[in-house]
């Protein structure tokens, strides 16, 4: 299976913080804090190419000290890299503030863009491609509607997309596969039936560590929490269960196992300082997955 992933990749300033700060004056001790790789493309493609899973990320880089570092850590015999050039030759990069609860807020320091329309070797990469995983930029825009004309199947994680709000609208709509987060979802199983109505052939929800829910064509499944010993940090466990979930679908797995592979991945991606889980192997997501339970409801 070959791979296209499109979107962010960044270098960013982890912070750990007992608790997200209220929004007054004060003075905040971290337990911790560490730089590292971050974005949400590229967060899915460690874990791809983890996985065994053939990959090219496209995304947007400076030419600055990070940019270097961002591809030092996306080094993988299965990961080939696209990188547009930036603008202002600034790659994008963050400062997370991380609760122990798993609260994040994310500060943008840089917010790069490219030249408008997809490269010809990112259109070569799509035409290549058996999936292609297309992740909220503007630089994804374009490629709903190519990967559409090739006849690719688009999968999109709108993370925290309350169905409301116009940018991730046409993703949700192009999106064979969906992935969304029920952070700001007052009703998910709403959201996922409207998805599948409109096109969708399936549309999970994941919820931390109370599991998943998903629907297909056929109904509704429930999806258990894998176990998990200790949260470490919780940076690109969604983007860690849509990889194990492709990863299986690329297998040829039915949606249960894609399901269970999905929850285990996500549950690895929590044990690390890490982005999502590029420690995690296909043979250990297999044999923790056979513990994760998959249910028709």
């Amino acid at each position: 299976m070959q791979v296209l992933v499109n979107g962010a990749a960044a270098w960013n300033t982890l912070v750990h913080v007992a608790a997200l700060p209220e929004p007054r004056s004060q003075m905040l001790m971290a337990s911790r804090h560490h730089d590292g790789i971050g974005g949400t493309s590229a967060g899915k493609a460690v874990t791809l190419a983890a996985l065994g899973v053939d990959v090219t990320l496209s995304t947007v880089l400076g030419d600055d000290e990070e940019a270097a570092k961002v591809r030092g850590a996306l080094h993988h015999d299965r990961l080939r890299l696209l990188a547009q050039p930036a603008r202002a030759g600034r790659t994008e990069r963050h400062v997370n503030l991380m609760g122990d609860d798993g609260s994040r807020v994310s500060i943008y320091l840089e917010l790069p863009s490219a030249p408008p329309g997809p490269a010809p070797d990112v259109l070569a990469a799509l035409d290549a491609a058996d999936v292609a995983v297309l992740d909220l930029a503007d630089s994804s825009v374009p490629l709903l509607a190519a990967a559409r004309e090739r006849g690719v199947p688009v999968w999109c994680d709108v993370h925290d997309d309350d169905g409301l709000g116009a940018y991730a609208r046409p993703f949700a709509e192009a999106a064979d596969v969906l992935l969304v987060s029920a952070d700001r979802l007052a009703d998910p199983r709403a959201y996922l039936r409207h998805r599948v109505d409109a096109g969708s052939t399936l549309a999970v929800c994941t919820d931390g560590a109370r599991g998943a829910i998903a629907l297909d064509r056929d109904g509704w499944w429930e999806v258990d929490a894998a176990p998990v010993a200790d949260v470490v940090d919780t940076n690109g466990a969604g983007d860690a269960f849509l990889a194990g979930l492709l990863a299986a679908h690329g297998q040829g797995l039915g949606t249960a196992e894609c399901l269970a592979w999905g929850s285990t991945a996500g549950a690895m991606a929590v044990a690390t300082t890490e982005l999502a889980a590029p420690h995690a192997t296909r043979a250990a997501v297999a044999a923790l997955a056979r513990s994760v339970r998959v249910s028709r409801v």
